[in-house]
């Protein structure tokens, strides 16, 4: 594999930052992730962090170099998150459960496949133009959906800031999964916060992608994001990356060659700690998450859908709404 990848994240104009990002590979396999604490609950960082952690923990275990069932590990590892933050609650007797959203991205073999729980968004580009991204888990999203809300109200509608998926709540989460796609040489992978997009319109993202490297890209986002938003901004964080070598995109800098690594390296931004392949100690129980992810599928084939863009469905109508900020 061959790639760039930078990532930055500013307070904005709020106390805390509870938005996290990092990026892990092997010789064979690389996993983007960023997660969002929602300030809506109590200690929204925390379930950010857990999710990083668990998720990033995961990957050092099975990619060995690369993973077998991408889409399963996705799932699966998004639900263990859940569930650790559950524990995490339990274990320190919190008043509630602290929440977070989620996207992540995993490629290998020159294919990338994502997944996410809430309003975290991905987009995948490629000369300047926008391929696919994410769907939002959202009120709002639901409603322009069904037709019943225009887009242009996306910023000023009062269900704007209303999910009704995350990791941390007490539904179980539905994680949303991409088709694997075929990357090509130039192609732009963008994980970004709520923060950066809900300021800036995608075109212009996608324009700013396309005619500069990801190293002067992502700041001048972020700075124009906070810019727009004031002192009322909101944490703004993105992880980005340019596949293969390009002239425009590629920095030497940020520009990374994983052909040369040794057979069980592993190279991360996640503070995660280390599991070794042959570690018997499992934090996680296999059963619980195969029964949770039944459970879910279960919902999701009886529930009236609203189609997503990626071809998965989520069920809306009875979930309950999780205050973002």
């Amino acid at each position: 594999m061959r790639f760039s990848v930078y990532q930055e994240s500013h307070i904005g104009g709020r106390k805390v930052n509870q938005d996290r990002m990092g990026y892990s590979f092997t010789r064979d396999a690389l996993l983007l992730l960023l997660t969002d604490g929602m300030g809506g609950h109590l200690h929204g960082e925390i379930a950010a962090n857990i999710a990083m952690q668990t998720i990033g923990a995961l990957f050092q275990k099975n990619a060995q170099p690369y993973i077998k069932k991408p889409e399963r590990f996705l799932e699966d590892s998004f639900i263990a998150a859940h569930m650790e933050i559950h524990r995490f609650h339990e274990v320190h007797k919190l008043a509630e459960t602290p929440r977070t959203t989620v996207v992540a991205c995993l490629i290998q073999h020159n294919s990338a496949f994502w997944a996410h729980c809430g309003d975290s968004r991905l987009y995948w580009m490629r000369q300047g133009q926008i391929l696919a991204r994410t769907r939002d888990h959202s009120r709002i999203e639901t409603l322009i959906a069904q037709g019943k809300v225009d887009p242009s109200e996306r910023a000023t509608h009062p269900d704007r800031n209303k999910l009704f998926n995350c990791l941390g709540a007490t539904n179980m989460p539905m994680v949303e999964l991409s088709r694997r796609v075929s990357l090509q040489a130039g192609d732009v992978m963008l994980l970004c916060s709520d923060g950066l997009w809900s300021m800036l319109p995608d075109h212009l993202m996608a324009q700013r992608l396309q005619s500069n490297t990801i190293v002067r890209a992502v700041p001048d986002l972020i700075s124009s994001a906070v810019g727009i938003a004031g002192k009322h901004s909101d944490n703004v964080t993105a992880l980005a990356l340019a596949w293969g070598s390009n002239g425009n995109i590629d920095d030497p800098l940020t520009s990374i060659a994983t052909h040369t690594l040794p057979i069980g390296s592993l190279t991360t931004t996640i503070q995660a700690p280390r599991i070794s392949a042959t570690d018997e100690t499992d934090a996680f129980d296999d059963v619980d998450i195969e029964k949770a992810i039944e459970e879910i599928r279960g919902a999701i084939e009886k529930s009236n859908n609203v189609t997503m863009p990626s071809g998965a469905a989520l069920k809306s109508s009875d979930a309950q709404d999780y205050t973002k900020k």
